[in-house]
């Protein structure tokens, strides 16, 4: 396994099959794209093939999230989403804010992890 922070590599075109695997969705190359260049990206690959991915958002001072931390379902339970959580700690430099999906909290919590503010959700309508 290969591990990069801050992968500057990184691009749509191996990101959405990725994706698409754990959440399956039509996703934009450009908008990917954009997206993938606003954040701090920890991936690990093997023998070349992206298996994992942690991206952060952040100011650099006040706020950092993680946007999402996904492995392929066939890599879970094998120590990668705790290496990446641990290399967005050791290479962020802000303290880290983010949701988790109902049934992951122990996951979280064995990595150190502690339970802060409720979050919530504002979702915007789409534009046409």
């Amino acid at each position: 396994m290969e591990y990069k922070v801050n992968d500057q590599q990184l691009n749509a075109s191996v990101f959405i099959p990725f994706v698409n695997k754990i959440w399956p969705g039509d996703y934009d190359v450009d908008k990917t794209q954009a997206a993938l260049s606003k954040t701090i990206n920890i991936t690990v690959y093997d023998d070349n093939v992206l298996v994992g991915c942690l991206r952060v958002l952040s100011d650099g001072y006040y706020f950092g999230t993680i946007t999402e931390l996904l492995v392929l379902p066939e890599y879970q339970k094998q120590g990668i989403g705790s290496k990446l959580l641990q290399l967005a700690k050791d290479n962020t430099p802000t303290m880290l804010y983010f949701g988790a999906q109902p049934g992951v909290e122990e996951f979280y919590e064995k990595n150190g992890c502690q339970k802060g503010l409720q979050s919530y959700i504002i979702t915007r309508k789409k534009r046409y």
